[in-house]
């Protein structure tokens, strides 16, 4: 049974044959024919190959320069950075330090030197004076790394289109390069590299390209070794303001009388305007100018968000004003004569702080120099060459009030007060007749004013003659002093002897070389006015010489003790007391009757005497109360008529 079983199919043999799928044969992608291109020429492929060497070149030489530039620079900043000293250290930078010259009442008048208030920094100052210089000088200084590069980029193109150099003008240098040149790249000031601190100064203002190279390398180290802050503060304190102002606290005071923390907004604005040309926009060189100034700045300020447009406009309105000390800027002859005083080491060549103690009286000063302004004004022809000078003095020589010149309010001018030698005319007449009455003479004893002759030898006859030509006959000798009687001069110093009225001018202080002939008694010898004025006060004060003076006491900032004292007062008894007050009573009657009437104040008692030299070359007035001594010349600087 099993064998007539049929055997089962397997299963694949069940299955189904397929129909066979043709698989389609891909077609064959025939290639494009390419374009042959085209041929360069000989010429051109020498170009483009020497034009890629080249480029491969400069390649290769930049990205190796740059790199090692920039190690270079990376090493000479890490350099500064570790060289720099502290940032206390850098805040007083002065190679001489300042002098500050006091009244009598203790109030300053004058500065010289380079002026340091003490030191501030940037939390300390007023805001407003901090936004002020950011907004003038760098008004991205907290965001820069030094240099910034949109500013240099904006310098140039305005100094090309100014048809200037683009390093010339506008520098496009942020607060802190501003500061490197300030400290001049870190190289202290060496008297034996530089002649003189000017010349020292101008080298540290070069405006090289290597110099702008290094100034920026200078810059960037500052950046990595102080603050935003600390900068600023080095700033603060060593920028050039004017008027010997070294720092914004010392220019505050110069100019303002406050310190730099109380500042308002249109001082801060001047104070900032200063910053660009300290010396021409100096408000005690011109005010107005300085003003208009400050008003650039107040709408950089207002510009910029730091002022409101109210607050801006409140400040237009009310500018800042000099305070009454800078404003008066009095006594410039006067300062310098004081200056000249004292030693060079604590007065010119100064390396300290020193304080000055004058005798000046600003209230006489004032009024000597607007009685001055007053005459050229008024009085002189327009166009004039004449000049004045003025000297004020109490009767112990203390010097109260100076005026040098025409121009009062100057420094380092001619001082004819002091400097010019003049003939005196018949201002010198009272020392004849004071040696008269210091050898027994009285005011009422008398001279023949008449003709007069005398034999000099080697030159001949010499007739003195009276300004008027005409002789009085039998005067005293008040009468001869009062009238400025020439004659009766010339006799009275013949009878009592040259060599004595020689020897009593000189005495009174009169140092200058006196004629050795009978001219001597009309004023033909030389002498300054401050000569005249002490040798006055000698009389004055009853008979004694006395040295004109001005420096009371000289001291070191901060310090109590002072290290000099007066060099002047009264002196040596040159005639007697009695001698003295008959001179004065004497000298009292040329101004009540005689050729000094003009000199009358009412309610006053004064003496005093005129004096003119030849053609008028010279004009003169010396007189006196019971307090001071004045004295006037005017005459031209080249002696002429």
């Amino acid at each position: 049974m099993a064998e007539n079983r049929k055997t089962p199919r397997l299963v694949a043999d069940k299955r189904r044959p397929k129909a066979q799928t043709q698989v389609r044969k891909k077609p064959v992608l025939k290639p494009k024919s390419r374009k042959a291109k085209p041929k360069r020429g000989l010429v051109a492929r020498v170009f483009y190959g020497v034009f890629g060497a080249i480029f491969r070149v400069i390649w290769g030489i930049t990205w190796r320069g740059g790199l090692v530039l920039g190690l270079i620079l990376a090493g000479a900043i890490a350099y500064l950075v570790n060289t720099m000293p502290k940032m206390e250290e850098m805040l007083d930078g002065r190679a001489r330090g300042s002098v500050t010259l006091m009244d009598h009442q203790g109030q300053v008048f004058a500065w010289r030197g380079d002026q340091f208030g003490g030191i501030i920094t940037a939390d300390t100052v007023s805001p407003h004076l901090k936004n002020a210089i950011i907004a003038t000088e760098d008004k991205r200084f907290y965001s820069h790394f030094g240099i910034s590069p949109r500013g240099i980029a904006s310098a140039i193109r305005i100094n090309l289109r100014e048809g200037r150099g683009a390093l010339s003008g506008h520098g496009g240098s942020t607060i802190t390069q501003q500061t490197a040149k300030l400290l001049c790249l870190g190289t202290p000031y060496d008297p034996k590299q530089w002649k003189s601190e000017a010349a020292y100064e101008a080298d540290c203002r070069q405006g090289s390209l290597w110099r702008k190279v290094k100034e920026a390398t200078y810059a960037m180290a500052m950046e990595a070794k102080y603050t935003k802050d600390e900068i600023l503060t080095i700033y603060l304190n060593r920028a050039f303001l004017g008027a010997g102002a070294r720092g914004f606290e010392a220019a505050a005071q110069r100019y303002f009388g406050h310190s730099a923390a109380e500042v308002t907004p249109p001082e801060a604005a001047m104070l900032a305007g200063l910053l660009v040309a300290p010396t021409r926009y100096a408000p005690t060189n011109n005010l107005s100018r300085s003003q208009e100034r400050a008003n650039v700045i107040i709408g950089l300020m207002e510009a910029q968000g730091y002022l409101s447009g109210t607050t801006a406009k409140l400040a237009r309105d009310n500018p800042a004003e000099l305070s009454e000390a800078a404003e008066a800027k009095a006594g410039g002859y006067f300062a310098d004569w004081v200056m000249q005083s004292g030693p060079e080491y604590f007065t010119k060549n100064t390396t300290e702080d020193v304080i000055i103690q004058t005798t000046l009286d600003q209230r006489i000063q004032k009024s000597a120099e607007e009685a001055l302004q007053f005459i050229f004004d008024e009085k002189v022809k327009e166009g004039s060459a004449a000049q004045a000078a003025i000297v004020v003095m109490s009767a112990d020589g203390a010097v109260r009030a100076m005026v040098g010149g025409r121009k009062s309010k100057v420094s380092g001018a001619f001082n004819r007060a002091t400097q010019a030698l003049r003939q005196t005319g018949s201002s010198f007449k009272p020392f004849v007749y004071a040696t008269a009455l210091e050898l027994g003479y009285s005011p009422m004893d008398t001279v023949e004013d008449a003709p007069y002759t005398l034999n000099i030898p080697g030159s001949g006859p010499w007739s003195p003659r009276n300004y008027t030509k005409e002789f009085r006959g039998t005067v005293t000798l008040t009468e001869a002093l009062t009238h400025s009687l020439n004659i009766p001069a010339v006799k009275i110093s013949e009878a009592v002897g040259r060599e004595n009225v020689r020897k009593v001018a000189g005495d009174f202080g009169i140092s200058s070389d006196l004629a050795q002939g009978p001219a001597i008694a009309l004023g033909v010898s030389e002498a300054t006015l401050i000569e005249m004025v002490g040798a006055y006060a000698g009389i004055l004060n009853g008979g004694s010489s006395v040295t004109p003076y001005g420096l009371v006491e000289l001291r070191l900032l901060g310090d109590d003790a002072p290290l000099m004292g007066s060099a002047g007062g009264i002196g040596e008894r040159v005639i007697r007391k009695q001698a003295a007050e008959n001179l004065i009573y004497m000298m009292n009657k040329v101004v009540t009757e005689g050729s000094g009437q003009r000199a009358q104040i009412s309610g006053w008692e004064v003496a005093g005497k005129t004096g003119t030299t030849q053609a008028a070359r010279d004009a003169w007035f010396i007189g006196f109360t019971a307090d001071y001594v004045a004295g006037v010349w005017m005459g031209y600087d080249d002696n002429t008529p």
